[in-house]
């Protein structure tokens, strides 16, 4: 079971630059979407359900922004929308389907970069999803939660530590957080293979930053402890371009 998770940083200027014909090429079973910036009704959805997807949508409150959903060809016993926290559910960061055997998340964890506020926001949401997955996993102890955590984990993650040291998504509380969650039974799938520097999942727009290879590693597919022995292969597909983040897949057996 092949499973993608994109930060697509708006879907529709993704399908202006051949985001569904790269979909159909990688035929993945589950796909978790990151940053819609759109509601179902606002976009052409038929070429997915042309693919056999049935499409789960998660919008903010807010047009334009943010938001999550996951196209799947596997039907799904539930559907989970929002955390149960209006503050969080209201921008659309937490969407989750159900099956016999497992869960698959797609998260869109906040950004600090804008300013005092929204990193002070950014941890709060830290906290609360903590302690969220925590519970879930009493309950569903086969999950993958995958998407946009906004925390490069570790010095490897990110193009230039040192001079990135104060930025957020690099602070230390936050890789404190990627520790904690690790520690307490969520597996990186892509470490689980890959332990090599240079490998990315988002670039800035400014100074050639891509193709230069200037990035950071803040995507993820994270596994519960009992699933770590399911994964296959977890890899990064840093040639699809159709945003300023590349998708990740994980197979699982």
């Amino acid at each position: 079971m092949k499973v993608v998770s994109y930060n697509v940083n708006g879907i529709r200027a993704a399908l202006t630059k051949g985001f569904a014909e790269w979909l159909k090429a990688v035929d993945a079973d589950i796909i978790c979407l990151q940053e819609l910036k759109a509601t179902e009704d606002q976009v052409e959805t038929a070429v997915f359900k042309d693919l056999g997807y049935e499409l789960y949508w998660m919008p903010a409150v807010k047009k334009g922004y943010s938001g999550v959903g996951i196209f799947t060809r596997i039907k799904p016993k539930h559907v989970q929308y929002g955390m149960g926290q209006n503050k969080y559910d209201d921008e659309g960061r937490v969407l989750r389907v159900d099956f016999d055997r497992y869960s698959v998340m797609s998260v869109y964890m906040p950004s600090g970069s804008s300013g005092e506020e929204r990193q002070a926001f950014k941890m709060q949401w830290l906290d609360d999803f903590y302690g969220y997955t925590q519970d879930l996993r009493r309950e569903i102890p086969n999950l993958l939660i995958s998407g946009d955590y906004n925390i490069c984990h570790k010095a490897i993650d990110i193009h230039n530590p040192v001079s990135n040291k104060n930025s957020s998504g690099f602070l230390p509380e936050e890789r404190a957080w990627m520790d904690q969650f690790t520690e307490s039974g969520f597996v990186d799938t892509f470490r689980q293979f890959n332990p090599n520097p240079h490998h990315y999942t988002w670039w800035s727009y400014r100074a050639g930053a891509r193709k230069k290879n200037l990035g950071w590693r803040i995507d993820y597919h994270m596994v519960t402890e009992p699933m770590k022995d399911e994964v296959k292969r977890s890899i990064i597909l840093p040639e699809a371009m159709h945003s300023d983040h590349c998708p990740l897949m994980v197979e699982l057996r």
